[in-house]
């Protein structure tokens, strides 16, 4: 980077001040406008260096808010049987769910391909906004086949699902195949998570199986591109 231009002295002058702790995780960056006057340069100049600070997932933005600090990444372990709630809980997180819908609706022929259901099959569709601290990071769809959970949609699916299934269904995740995919998130994925459509983000593609080697759910989780990192260990 070279910080003799006005982008790398806005870039390199902000992230100072984050990495030093003058601004914390979480702290409000000053307002495009008044960085501009301050580093005596245009906006365009100061929205190209906050671009690269939020594309390497040091700062980012949210829609008619602003610019903020990123707080450490949550660390995802695929490897590690742990539900949303526990994984963030563990790591000194607050996770919320809120459910934004949940039916029972024809399966396209993507989702019966994943879930191994023959055409015109039902199943349910949930779509759950997630957060930690309070700050919104996921938007996941998961489908689920309705013919081996009856009268899911009576329950409280703001719940972890996990939990849910072990107790009422007697039914346990067993085997999970898992992509990871940088993405543009979608329209509902983007304006659920407060970015602009098209703003980059991960999504993590999950096939779960049961106890019984039953394929049981699919899910879609489209993640804010600085909120986590994959982590895992092998021997």
């Amino acid at each position: 980077m070279d910080t003799n231009t006005h982008f790398g002295r806005i870039r390199q002058a902000l992230e100072e001040q984050i990495t030093s702790g003058v601004l914390p995780p979480g702290a409000r960056l000053p307002a495009e406008r008044l960085l501009s006057e301050r580093f005596h340069t245009t906006r365009v100049t100061v929205r190209g260096a906050l671009n690269s600070l939020e594309q390497d997932g040091i700062i980012y933005r949210e829609d008619r808010r602003g610019w903020f600090v990123a707080p450490p990444r949550l660390v995802y372990n695929p490897t590690k049987n742990a539900n949303f709630h526990q994984m963030a809980a563990e790591q000194g997180y607050a996770p919320d769910t809120s459910l934004i819908e949940a039916h029972r609706i024809p399966s396209t022929p993507q989702i019966q391909q994943m879930l191994g259901l023959p055409p015109l099959s039902q199943v349910y569709r949930l779509r759950r906004l997630r957060s930690i601290d309070q700050r919104v990071v996921l938007f996941v769809e998961n489908y689920i086949r309705a013919d081996y959970f009856p009268d899911l949609l009576d329950h409280d699916l703001s719940q972890s699902l996990s939990t849910l299934y072990q107790e009422r269904y007697q039914t346990v995740y067993q085997h999970v195949a898992f992509q990871l995919y940088p993405v543009a998130l979608p329209e509902q994925a983007a304006s659920q998570l407060k970015v602009t459509q098209g703003s980059a983000g991960l999504l993590i593609s999950r096939v779960n199986r049961d106890q019984s080697n039953r394929i049981i759910d699919c899910d879609f989780e489209y993640w804010r591109h600085y909120a986590l990192v994959v982590q895992a260990e092998t021997t």
